[in-house]
């Protein structure tokens, strides 16, 4: 395996990892402040939005690709 394969795969997989981290770190936030339904998704919506950018960005330029692709 290449270095720069490597790198690529442990960047999903750790990057990853750090997502399943901050959730549960928000889930145990919104526990332990007993925000219930609500204030659980208030804290998930704002804490998790950028996490969800994240992973929105790769299938978001894969789509503008496509679409180049298919128009272009």
């Amino acid at each position: 395996m290449e270095t720069q394969q490597f790198e690529a795969l442990m960047m999903y997989v750790l990057v990853g990892g750090l997502i399943c981290f901050m959730a549960f770190i928000i889930w145990d936030l919104a526990k332990k402040s007993k925000a219930g339904r609500l204030g659980t998704a208030i804290l998930f919506l704002g804490l998790g939005l950028c996490l969800f950018a994240f992973l929105a960005k790769p299938l978001i330029a894969y789509l503008l690709e496509v679409t180049r692709g298919i128009h272009g």
